[in-house]
């Protein structure tokens, strides 16, 4: 029987940069979904689950908080609003659809919480903070929100809220003794009045006690 010839073996394509980066940024939203956010990752184990050397690793992020807000950073790119006119909406609109859009992006918000636990300088909540600013006066302009309301702080605050609850969501409600489904729905119709009040309250105040 004549000798098989031999196999040549195949030269695997070396990754680009940004390709190592990616698989990197996957590696540790797999491995945070899978132990947890509190367990706590080392940038030698998410080298390990992305199959690349763990010197790449800290030559492109430098150490765990870097990481973890380009991973972050990936999920914003990935995860949008799905509305190209969010930002041309009302100031209640904008914020009851940040409501929905928490409630679907847990990993997010467990990753924001994670980095302000940290004590990480460089967290920052509001990425597009100018647009923000942009669109407030423009609400106090079309009598979207008193002329005299404080836009930012309320922006901070309806922030505050809907991130709190969805970080609690289910430990909420255990408590309660509610299916979560059914607080999401509760819970969002509590906050759309609050958000009248806000809103509305401030500008139609009731009679004064006598």
């Amino acid at each position: 029987m004549p000798d098989q010839p031999a196999a040549v073996p195949t030269k695997r394509r070396r990754r680009t940069r940004q390709e190592t980066e990616a698989d990197l940024l996957d590696a540790a939203l797999r491995l945070l979904e899978r132990d947890g956010t509190l367990a706590g990752i080392t940038l030698r184990e998410v080298a390990k689950e992305a199959g690349v050397n763990h010197g790449q690793i800290y030559q492109y992020f430098g150490d765990r908080q870097t990481l973890l807000r380009a991973a972050i950073g990936r999920l914003l790119d990935t995860q949008t609003l799905g509305a190209q006119n969010h930002w041309e909406k009302p100031f209640s609109e904008r914020v009851r659809a940040m409501l929905r859009y928490a409630l679907d992006q847990p990993q997010l918000l467990r990753l924001e919480a994670l980095l302000a636990l940290d004590g990480d300088p460089e967290l920052t909540l509001f990425p597009e903070l100018e647009h923000t600013k942009a669109a407030l006066e423009r609400d106090r302009r079309d009598g979207h929100l008193p002329e005299d309301a404080d836009g930012l702080v309320m922006h901070a605050m309806t922030a505050a809220t809907y991130l709190g609850y969805c970080i609690f969501r289910e430990a909420l409600a255990r408590d309660l003794g509610l299916d979560p489904d059914e607080l999401d729905q509760r819970a969002s119709a509590v906050y759309d009045l609050m958000l009248d009040g806000l809103v509305d309250g401030r500008r139609n105040p009731g009679p004064s006690a006598s």
